[in-house]
């Protein structure tokens, strides 16, 4: 990991206010979560630390913090079991999550994507870029950071309260991930027109994403799943991307 010289953050230090943004930060090597505690201080959030997946679960559902630093690799429960538990929550299941991951394949990252990840960072990482891609990712997150949007979108037995973050399909809840809940508002937005997997992703993870254009795919199919209607209502675009069949 990079800058492991710097001098790292003592106990002592505190938030520059109370209202900070909280970030759990899951890491059981110790320099790396001193480290990385340090540099988010100098920012001014506020860290809360786990090394372990079973404190991870217990600190996120009781400190419900901004936002999660996973890494996958942890004792008691990995991060992928982690991450099931949190979009398994209501109560924590929208908190934005990016993964660390010390393994080159790329199935962690997708099946980390698949369960609800929001981005994934690979070691080694720079410090000063963990900072940056939460910081972009509280800036897409935070109320008012998004084009006003009706307060309700209805597609077939499908509807969306987007003020409430509901979908219900023939009056049932249907439990979305928040970018699976993105990516299907941006295609009822949408309907009938294309939307390429490059707008897909500017909408949903913003400009500035390192994301994949695989995991739009895997975002679709979970959705697919989760209301089989749309198995056909969203229609694949050879070589482009998704779009809506109008109703």
């Amino acid at each position: 990991i990079a800058a492991k010289n710097h001098i790292m953050g003592s106990e002592s230090e505190t938030p520059e206010t109370a209202l900070a943004r909280t970030i759990l930060v899951v890491e059981d090597e110790k320099e790396i979560q001193d480290l990385l505690a340090h540099y988010l201080r100098k920012e001014g959030f506020y860290p809360i630390l786990a090394s372990d997946g079973e404190t991870a679960i217990l600190k996120a559902r009781k400190e419900k913090p901004d936002l999660i630093l996973l890494d996958i690799l942890l004792p008691k429960a990995d991060g992928l079991e982690v991450l099931r538990a949190i979009r398994s929550d209501e109560s924590i299941s929208r908190t934005p999550v990016v993964m660390l991951t010390a393994k080159g394949d790329e199935t962690d990252r997708v099946v980390g994507l698949e369960l609800g990840a929001d981005d994934y960072i690979p070691k080694p990482f720079s410090p000063r870029e963990v900072v940056a891609r939460i910081k972009a990712i509280l800036r897409r997150s935070r109320p008012g950071a998004r084009e006003p949007e009706p307060a309700t979108l209805t597609y077939r037995e499908l509807r969306m309260d987007v003020a409430r973050h509901e979908v219900r399909c023939q009056g049932k809840p249907v439990a979305l991930t928040s970018k699976e809940f993105r990516i299907l508002q941006a295609l009822l937005s949408s309907s009938g027109r294309v939307l390429s997997r490059d707008a897909i992703l500017s909408k949903v993870w913003g400009e500035d994403t390192h994301v994949i254009d695989r995991t739009v795919d895997v975002h679709i199919a979970k959705l697919r799943q989760k209301i089989p209607f749309l198995v056909k209502a969203i229609e694949t675009v050879k070589d482009v991307g998704y779009k809506l069949r109008e109703s």
